[in-house]
């Protein structure tokens, strides 16, 4: 009964955790500091026990979801809350580790919390390399932002035809010479960076791939399944899948689409109705490759080459909502163009559309894998 239960709020940092309970007949109160240590948790969920009885919870954040899964292993329910979504009272200015721990305690027992979901550690493990890749690809970008302006400033141009960074492009730069040494120095340490930068993103990129192979059934079908969509290739697929953990979580495709921050914000009272630009609250990781995907429907449908070769191994189901999601979203992206939309605009338009396709075909495909378990 809720009434028996004892809610803890934790508020959690890199060396310390502040511990406050609310108890089933009213009262909250502090229980001081603890270090943010194994042991420490351990002997503190012993002395507050029996196990069963306790509802713990603390904000989402840096430290990751480690002390979940150490109250987990104690056999204790514990939530992760999302920490933009704690009510707030007007007017306090005071905040301190006591009194967050127990606003927290509070609002647990009162049920006034959002928990987030809470991913697995071979997901969890997988979305940090993705995103370790994600990473690199920006560092990578800089490293030739660095090179070109540099080539730029000394009066250095590639010959005709040859396109950055291609190998010839690379061959070019190699090849080049300047009279002063510290310029030289400078291209050759510019250079030296970008072929770095290159290594490292095909090293992930690989360990990605090994990764891929050693997840869940579920995951492996997950991203199979995406490829099948214009704009969402191998990498593409494994961040999409990665951030979203398990698509099947959200009931329908509108939760996904607020899920990503791409729903627009609305500020309505009485008769006035205003809808502004998307939230943007959501997980940016998806929705910057969504809208990276978005970009490639303004292409007539079609299927070449590499599209049918990534559909190969995909059902015919998957194939169809694929294939649907193509003629709808161009349709879409022609209207929007037609109108005189910002192609900016437009694009967010069709990237909120595409996650409702994602949605499809990762809940389909999560639910073919549970039947061939459960057969």
């Amino acid at each position: 009964m809720k009434e028996k239960l004892r809610f803890l709020g934790l508020d959690v940092h890199a060396e310390t955790i502040a511990v406050a309970i609310a108890e089933w007949d009213g009262e909250v109160r502090s229980l001081g500091t603890i270090p943010n240590r194994a042991d420490s948790v351990r002997k503190l969920i012993q002395k507050l026990g029996p196990a069963e009885k306790l509802r713990v919870c603390y904000e989402a954040g840096p430290i990751g979801y480690v002390v979940y899964w150490q109250l987990a292993e104690l056999g204790v329910k514990c939530d992760v809350v999302a920490p933009t979504l704690v009510p707030v009272k007007a007017g306090d200015r005071v905040k301190t580790d006591r009194r967050d721990a127990e606003k927290l305690a509070r609002s647990h027992r009162s049920g006034d919390l959002t928990a987030v979901w809470v991913p697995d550690e071979g997901s969890e493990a997988l979305r940090d390399l993705v995103r370790t890749r994600e990473a690199a690809k920006q560092d990578q970008l800089r490293a030739r932002h660095r090179l070109s302006k540099f080539l730029l400033r000394s009066g250095q141009r590639p010959p005709t035809g040859i396109r950055p960074w291609t190998r010839p492009y690379l061959i070019w730069a190699a090849q080049l010479r300047f009279t002063q040494m510290a310029q030289e120095a400078t291209r050759l340490d510019y250079l030296h960076e970008v072929e770095h930068m290159r290594e490292r993103v095909e090293r992930l990129e690989r360990a990605i791939t090994e990764a891929v192979k050693l997840a869940s059934p579920a995951l492996q079908q997950v991203i199979n399944g995406l490829q099948a969509l214009r704009g969402i290739a191998d990498i593409s697929a494994v961040t999409i899948a990665a951030e979203l953990g398990q698509v099947s979580r959200f009931d329908s495709a509108r939760q996904l689409m607020g899920y990503c921050g791409a729903v627009p914000s609305e500020h309505s009272s009485g008769k006035r109705t205003r809808r502004g630009s998307i939230t943007k609250t959501g997980n940016a990781h998806l929705r910057r490759i969504v809208v990276e995907a978005a970009w490639s429907y303004h292409r007539p449908p079609c299927i070449w080459y590499g599209l049918r070769k990534r559909q190969e191994s995909i059902s015919e189901e998957v194939k169809e909502i694929a294939w649907k999601a193509q003629h709808r979203l161009h349709k879409r992206y022609m209207r929007l163009a037609a109108a005189g939309k910002d192609k900016r605009k437009i694009t967010t338009a069709v990237a909120r559309e595409l996650l409702g396709f994602i949605w499809a075909i990762g809940t389909r495909a999560e639910t073919t894998v549970r039947q061939q378990i459960a057969a």
